[in-house]
């Protein structure tokens, strides 16, 4: 074991002083850090890369289903429940079922489509105009368009309320248009937690690089800090630098991920845009978010941290760099 000096020269301090001093030095540190980052730009831009490319992963992912949620919810809203009647029931009666069921608090809206229209609207799209005149008679039921209050939009309520319509007399049979949307919309929780799972792992593998990235640092400045230990530096001295070197490395990171994850949005944006014109809407991509961010940034930092921490902290209790 070294030995270390057991006389220190203390230097006094005024107590009203003491947080600027200790705020001015921990800002003379971190700047020295980044200085030193700035002067390797190659071996910082290879590990700033691969940080932002691992973190960039589960937050495309994440932006995505972000973004599919949202697509599924518009979905949810447009959505209604089509009660298709029997043959044998004609228009007059079709629209008194109407007015019968539009008091029910459960419903918003009734519309009566006659077969007549449900033949034109299936004429309209290609393909089956063609089809459709070689048609001797409509074979087409009425149909009510039924939809549904906002107090009624659980997959439980519809059920309920598609049962209670199927018991109607002159009821063929009824499809919920938002059964499909709903096992979407479980598809994508599903999603979101394998999202999650990846973001650990990623995690873990950022704090790898960044604690692996730290020890070589240490390992080149070895001889500087067997000096500070000759000198008798603290442990929390020594492990200053390291720790805001990691920080350096997480938040950077953590940029150049937010900017990959931007770049692809705008990339992206413009298929996307095309595809929601041939079904004659508009869909504009929704990116990160202000909140998501944040997170994004402050958890990338605190991975660094995190990583620099276990690194140096591995090295100081060996008693020497390795």
């Amino acid at each position: 074991m070294r030995k270390r000096r057991s006389a220190r020269r203390r230097v006094r301090v005024h107590p009203l002083r003491l947080p600027s001093a200790w705020l001015s030095r921990h800002v003379q540190v971190a700047l020295e850090s980044l200085g030193r980052l700035l002067r390797s730009p190659l071996p910082t831009l290879m590990t700033l890369a691969v940080i932002a490319i691992v973190l960039a992963l589960p937050a495309s992912l994440y932006v995505l289903t972000r973004n599919l949620t949202l697509l599924s919810e518009s979905w949810d809203q447009t959505a209604a429940i089509s009660v298709f009647l029997t043959m044998d029931t004609d228009v007059e009666r079709a629209q008194a079922l109407a007015a019968e069921l539009e008091p029910n608090p459960k419903l918003d809206r009734v519309t009566v489509i006659s077969p007549e229209d449900a033949l034109l609207e299936l004429g309209s799209h290609d393909g089956f105009s063609e089809a459709i005149a070689q048609l001797e008679e409509n074979p087409l039921p009425a149909v009510l368009a039924l939809q549904p209050a906002s107090n009624v939009r659980t997959p439980e309520a519809l059920a309920r309320l598609a049962k209670q319509l199927e018991a109607l007399p002159e009821t063929d049979f009824v499809r919920l248009d938002t059964q499909w949307v709903r096992r979407f919309q479980a598809i994508l929780g599903l999603a979101q937690w394998g999202v999650m799972l990846l973001g650990g792992i990623l995690a873990l593998a950022v704090l790898l690089v960044v604690g692996n990235t730290i020890r070589l640092e240490i390992e080149n400045r070895r001889s500087e800090i067997e000096i500070m230990e000759l000198v008798g530096a603290a442990p929390s001295f020594i492990r200053r630098p390291f720790l805001y070197t990691g920080c350096w490395y997480g938040l950077l990171g953590g940029i150049g991920a937010w900017l990959l994850v931007a770049l692809a949005l705008i990339l992206v944006q413009e298929p996307v845009s095309r595809l929601a014109d041939l079904y004659r809407t508009q869909f504009p991509l929704s990116g990160l978010g202000p909140t998501a961010s944040l997170e994004m940034l402050g958890g990338s930092l605190c991975l660094g941290l995190l990583g620099s921490w276990l690194s140096v902290g591995r090295h100081l209790m060996a008693g020497q760099p390795r």
